[in-house]
């Protein structure tokens, strides 16, 4: 059985205008979006900026309300739960966020930043105990259990992300939302948090949603990766036949797109013409076929394509899809 399994989510926010603020167009975040985590396994979650990979992650979570579809959790549909049903599931998902300067409470102690999940959920008896346990934490992240007493001001942006690494750890969550984790760090540092986040998924078996833009890094973490663009899933493969043959257009795109070590590879750049168009009006049909090198008119502006099979391990919303 799947740990979590998405079914036709849509996720879309109001554009309100005029005299009395009403609704009157929506932006389209995430529209219609299925796809499933093992208990686990690592899915990499990729696209341009804009294409509706932080929200989807955060829908899932319930961070932010989903508009449409279905969430299961365990079985459980979490999008239709209420804020006390939600708050007695939510220590099994928890969320890595993308700025870890921005993610950690300037006024608390690192003390109270992972202690205050620990009290929520009841699952410290005593202070002692409580310290004890954030203590723990610290050491499993790579940080010293004295740095409970310090302020997050005081901590490099590597240390900050490890912090907040070890306040979702403190639930013992079975899935990680990480949204773009290193996506702020310097290189080195990178390196280092991507392999701690491996080391805690082979220790305590937590399932990772890995939210990035490097595709060599979701490469490497990741054991399928999934492509987005405009709100929608137009790719879904295992990791290592993504890079090496990508089926989508704009998946092959995005991965000529990446420097290649060796000068002497003869791979072609493609350069997709235009932008990408407004999720307030998104193109009819296809939603990549104004930038599509392969497009034909009019089959790609009027019918919307399916994630279907092409192989085995491959799933491609595309009607001319290799």
């Amino acid at each position: 059985m799947n740990l979590l399994e998405v079914q036709d989510l849509k996720v879309h926010f109001p554009v309100k205008r005029g005299m009395f603020n009403r609704a009157q167009q929506f932006v389209q975040a995430v529209d219609d979006v299925s796809f499933s985590i093992a208990p686990g396994e690592t899915l990499g979650l990729v696209g341009e900026s804009g294409c509706g990979k932080t929200t989807l992650g955060r829908a899932i979570v319930r961070l932010v309300e989903p508009t449409a579809g279905r969430v299961l959790f365990e079985g459980e549909d979490i999008a239709k739960m209420s804020s006390g049903e939600l708050r007695a599931r939510r220590r099994k998902f928890q969320m890595i966020f993308q700025d870890p300067f921005g993610s950690l409470n300037p006024r608390m102690t690192v003390e109270d930043i992972i202690g205050e999940a620990l009290d929520i959920h009841g699952l410290a008896a005593g202070a002692t105990a409580r310290r004890a346990r954030i203590a723990d934490l610290l050491k499993a992240v790579g940080l010293d259990a004295a740095y409970a007493q310090r302020y997050p001001h005081e901590f490099s942006g590597g240390q900050r992300q490890r912090i907040g690494i070890a306040r979702a750890l403190a639930v013992e969550p079975k899935l990680i939302v990480c949204d773009e984790p290193v996506s702020a760090l310097d290189v080195s540092v990178q390196a280092q948090i991507i392999n701690l986040l491996q080391d805690l998924q082979q220790q305590h078996g937590i399932a990772y949603l890995f939210i990035a833009h490097d595709l060599a890094v979701v490469e490497h973490i990741s054991r399928r990766v999934m492509v987005m663009y405009l709100g929608k899933v137009v790719e879904l493969a295992e990791a290592k036949e993504i890079i090496r043959a990508p089926k989508h257009p704009y998946t092959q795109a995005l991965i000529s797109a990446v420097p290649e070590v060796d000068p002497a590879s003869k791979r072609k750049r493609i350069v997709l013409p235009g932008d990408v168009p407004s999720p307030i009006q998104p193109p009819s049909g296809c939603r990549f076929h104004p930038r599509c090198p392969i497009a034909e008119k009019p089959r790609c502006e009027c019918s919307e394509p399916e994630l279907r099979n092409l192989s085995e391990e491959t799933l491609v919303a595309c009607h001319l899809a290799r």
